[in-house]
């Protein structure tokens, strides 16, 4: 199976919060379109803003809509902006990030994600990791009913512990875990593993294996290669098996590109997959 042909049977969504961040936000849906993609998905795009008004959420949609590019899933406030990864465990961000599930989840079911990420938080030192464990629980708990309430999933994700080293979920395992916790806790079963097989690489595991390991978890499938962060060819991941193996796992989801473009222009960093395969089918 070549390249071409594993990419094939996928479907692909544009991560417009590092590809195309050379333009303004509210242009980055039309150049994912001009670049032939009709899906794209986002880190929580407000800054450091938990809650902002309607005319920038109005913007921000409009800059989709106008672009015919459906947004597929969104983070809820993660603060990366500041350097942080996520509210939800730290406890003097909590409040916020509670106030930020039906604003996340509005703008979310307004586009047609199907899925909302939770970013964990890292840990802080004024905090004993068990409480930061348990508010954890209590708040996806929370975000898991209000994305299930406009037919979303909500994804927990395992980071890389050279990039994020403070941030407690530095293996599928760890990530997986928490993913059957907050299921047992609401029963609802759409809390799923966020597979970025980039971050897997970094951290030493064998993003072969993971896939096969939790293939019945996975909701979403993000990539880029390692260790530059950059598109697929650039690195040491052979694509064409990974690619290979989700199809063959039972992988029906999106894959996510989120990479940095090696040469500097995200509209240049497409050649490795044909233009036919990066509209939705």
């Amino acid at each position: 199976m070549n390249d071409v042909t594993a990419a094939a049977q996928h479907r692909f969504t544009v991560n417009l919060s590092i590809l195309f961040g050379e333009l303004p936000l509210l242009e980055r849906p039309a150049a994912a379109a001009a670049a032939g993609f009709t899906a794209a998905e986002l880190w929580w795009p407000f800054g450091e803003d938990h809650a902002p008004g309607n005319a920038e959420l109005d913007a921000l949609a409009g800059a989709f809509e106008a672009a015919g590019v459906q947004l597929t899933g969104l983070n809820f406030v993660d603060d990366l902006t500041r350097g942080a990864r996520g509210t939800l465990s730290v406890p003097a961000e909590s409040e916020r990030f509670r106030e930020n599930i039906p604003v996340a989840t509005a703008l979310a079911e307004r586009l047609g994600a199907g899925a909302l990420n939770a970013l964990y938080g890292n840990r802080v030192p004024e905090a004993d990791p068990a409480e930061q464990d348990a508010l954890a629980l209590e708040n996806l708990t929370l975000a898991a009913r209000a994305a299930h309430s406009v037919g979303a999933v909500l994804l927990v994700e395992t980071l890389n512990k050279a990039e994020s080293p403070d941030y407690p979920l530095v293996t599928a395992a760890a990530a997986v875990d928490v993913v059957d916790k907050v299921n047992a806790a609401t029963g609802l079963g759409n809390a799923k593993f966020l597979c970025d097989l980039y971050h897997l690489a970094r951290n030493g595991e064998d993003p072969a294996a993971v896939i096969d390991a939790y293939a019945d978890r996975i909701g979403h499938v993000q990539i880029a290669d390692t260790p530059g962060r950059n598109e697929p060819g650039t690195g040491e991941l052979d694509f064409e098996d990974l690619f290979a193996r989700l199809t063959a796992a039972g992988y029906r989801g999106r894959i996510g590109l989120e990479y940095r473009p090696a040469g500097g222009v995200s509209a240049e960093s497409f050649d490795w997959l044909p233009r036919e395969l990066r509209a939705a089918r």
